[in-house]
């Protein structure tokens, strides 16, 4: 599929990745290295690693960035996120 979009897109497009269950941490990696955006969370697996269950999101996210910065991959800040995803962050909402 990414071969496809870049013929269509060349570099003007961005593709995120996201993977449920046993092969979550892989496939996102594999997406990652591939250019991708990257996402995890515990409503696609409750695992961290085999046999390991995630405590918390937090622990997903943790793992899949040690992943990352050993692959020499640059994982986006908060803020970088939030400007590419278009979100207003915590302190400017209304609750």
């Amino acid at each position: 599929m990414k071969r496809i979009a870049d013929k269509l897109f060349g570099d003007d497009y961005k593709f995120s990745v996201l993977a449920a269950g046993r092969q979550q941490m892989p496939l996102i990696t594999m997406g990652a290295a591939m250019g991708g955006n990257v996402r995890v969370g515990l409503e696609d697996s409750l695992y961290l690693r085999r046999g390991e269950l995630a405590k918390s999101n937090a622990d997903q996210v943790s793992r899949i960035r040690t992943i990352l910065e050993a692959l020499s991959l640059e994982v986006a800040t908060p803020d970088e996120a939030r400007t590419m995803l278009a979100l207003k962050g915590g302190d400017r909402v209304g609750f």
